[in-house]
This record gives structure tokens, sequence and C-alpha cells, in this order.
């Protein structure tokens, strides 16, 4: 690939949408919501609020990495949001062997 055409093609922005991995980071944001809106009021601002942080930040930080120029960059964001996706799976786990989900 000639200099110009690589220059072209790291410059240009991804289109999350098309990503398998969006879609569901998306609708696990939704699904997190519906879950945890039933949370104790004394949890709305401790586990419910830690879990939607976390749900919300793997799907935002898939839209960062895609609009990241190198491929250093996006795959780093990718990374952060598999990171995050792990830390709702396990607060999930905790909500449900508290009996809240």
């Amino acid at each position: 690939m000639g200099l110009a055409l690589a220059s072209l093609v790291h410059s240009m922005s991804r289109d999350p949408r098309k990503l398998r991995v969006f879609g569901q980071a998306d609708a696990l944001i939704i699904a997190v919501y519906r879950v945890t809106a039933a949370f104790p009021a004394d949890e709305r601002y401790v586990l419910q609020a830690q879990i939607r942080r976390a749900a919300i930040s793997a799907a935002t930080n898939i839209v960062e990495g895609c609009a990241r120029r190198t491929t250093r960059e996006y795959v780093q964001f990718l990374n952060v949001a598999n990171g995050s996706t792990a830390e709702a799976r396990y607060l999930v786990n905790v909500a449900h062997r508290l009996g809240f989900v």
C-alpha cells in the first residue's frame, strides 16, 4: 500500500454501527438499564450506578476508538471496552448473588 493510501486509510473514521461487538455493547446498555431499574433504592447510587457506568463505558469506548486515527489507539480503546464489559459482567453476577437480579 502506498504511503498516501495508508495515510488516508488511517485517517478515516471507522463506523461503530458496522461492528457486531458495538451492537452487542449497545444492547447491553438497554438490558442493564431494564434489569437495574428494580434495584433497591439504597443501591441506586452504588451497585446500580456502577453497573450502568460499566455498560455505558463499553459502548462509548468502542465509539471513541472508532474515531481514533491510528490502529494502535483503536485497539487500545477496544481493550478498554473489553475491560468495561468484564466489569459489568462481574457486577451483574454480584447483584445476582445478592438477589437483586
